[in-house]
């Protein structure tokens, strides 16, 4: 950190001393240095400082220039404040201050994907599809999506207003909802008919390992388990070490990942043996919410022929962002290696594409993917990305009034048989897992 100030004192001094011999040439090697940027940052600084028209915070200045030098290298390597940093943290061991919704932002709208069971936002009858159009009166539309997140965390018993619409429903509906200490746990479980243990896994966070090993145990504990269906639909991602311990659960051996970064591969990560689920059949099911550590998983789980994927293809970010902690309690999720399967297949920008391909009509359309964000990486290390015109879901019925939409998120309580049933992805990978089932 003291190399860092220093140069940007270097770069005050130099500005000082331009000013005051405005009018004689520059050194050529001072324009070839490369720190002459600082020299200019410093620059803008003082200027903006002594001749806006109001005012600044210069810390505010210097922490908006930060972030946006980390933002400007791809869409998801990001400076985190103090409070910022706090946040994400929280959401990584599984608890925050909040209302308690899943959203993303589309078409400058914030969607709920899902309302957190048992939470404020669900009690208050917040539904999947509905939009948050105002958060405390100010419009949310051409925000960015942290910020609306964050306007709706606080302290546990602070109120926030929200206005909804309801796709279907005139007008706007305005709720007040007092926040709470929101728990979310990773992994739901419910057994199905012919001994099939459904396992949903909403992100990878600190305590994703643990419960799924708990809950296979409750699920042994009310019969013989024949089979497991790994519902990885609307899955972001998240720690990575836990995705492995996932995938290793499954994996009697064999890789699960390997990284690249700047051509070179920087590490390969191995399955060890024994595990929770590796003598019965796994179906994995997938959509276009599915990001990350949960196709790092799909990945892993296809190449090895371990499990048969099923859904639609998959978001597509095959990029690995390392946390590092900064002083005054900063963070920074810097953007560091692509994964690739063990079979050298790359994820990023590119997805995985299930075997058993069952589009189903989402709400809102087909989602964006990794490779219609701007500035998202190539495939390849240092080579660009062909522009290629964006597929549409296959074989995706036309939303109509006669097609009920799908939810993002699978729902939290599937039938014990889904065949036959409206979520036609778990109907298929039930049915195709039953075939897989011993003594069948």
């Amino acid at each position: 950190m003291r190399a860092r100030f220093d140069l940007v004192a270097v770069g005050l001094a130099c500005f000082t001393l331009g000013a005051a011999c405005t009018h004689f040439p520059r050194a050529r090697a001072e324009a070839d240095s490369p720190h002459a940027l600082l020299g200019q940052l410093a620059r803008v600084l003082v200027l903006v400082e002594n001749e806006y028209v109001d005012p600044v915070d210069r810390g505010r200045l210097l922490e908006g220039a930060i972030k946006g030098m980390v933002a400007e290298l791809d869409p998801h390597s990001t400076y985190m404040p103090a409070d910022d940093n706090a946040v994400f943290q929280g959401e990584t061991d599984g608890h925050f201050g909040g209302v308690g919704v899943e959203v993303e932002v589309r078409d400058g709208a914030i969607i709920v994907l899902a309302p957190i069971e048992g939470g404020p936002a669900e009690r208050a009858g917040v539904r999947s599809g509905d939009r948050i159009v105002a958060i405390d009166g100010a419009p949310t539309a051409g925000e960015k999506l942290d910020v609306l997140v964050k306007k709706m965390r606080g302290a546990p018993g602070t109120r926030v207003r929200v206005d909804v619409e309801r796709e279907g429903q005139t007008g706007k509906r305005t709720i007040e909802l007092s926040r709470e200490q929101i728990k979310v746990s990773s992994v739901t479980w419910r057994r199905l008919a012919d001994g099939v243990l459904y396992l949903r896994l909403k992100q990878f966070q600190a305590t994703t390992h643990e419960e799924l090993l708990r809950a296979i145990s409750q699920a042994r504990g009310a019969g013989p388990v024949r089979g497991a269906l790994l519902d990885l639909r609307g899955n972001p991602g998240g720690l990575v070490d836990q995705a492995v311990a996932v995938a290793d659960e499954i994996l009697a051996s064999g890789g699960v990942y390997a990284t690249t970064r700047r051509g070179r591969q920087v590490e390969e990560v191995k399955a060890t043996p024994g595990g929770a689920l590796v003598d019965v059949p796994v179906v994995v099911i997938v959509n276009e919410y599915s990001a990350s550590a949960s196709e790092l998983v799909a990945g892993a789980l296809q190449d090895a022929g371990r499990a048969l994927v099923v859904g639609a293809p998959t978001f597509g970010k095959g990029s690995v962002q390392s946390i590092l902690e900064l002083p005054l309690g900063a963070g920074m999720r810097l953007t560091t290696m692509r994964y690739v399967t063990p079979k050298g297949r790359m994820i990023q920008a590119k997805g995985i594409t299930p075997d058993v391909v069952v589009p189903m009509a989402l709400r809102g359309g087909v989602p964006p993917r990794e490779r219609d964000l701007d500035g998202h990486l190539s495939p390849r290390d240092g080579l660009p990305l062909p522009i290629e015109p964006r597929p549409a879901a296959p074989g995706a019925p036309a939303p109509s009034a006669s097609v009920a939409l799908a939810s993002p998120v699978p729902p939290k309580d599937p039938p014990d048989d889904p065949r036959g049933g409206a979520d036609a992805q778990l109907a298929r990978a039930f049915e195709l897992l039953r075939e897989r089932l011993p003594g069948r």
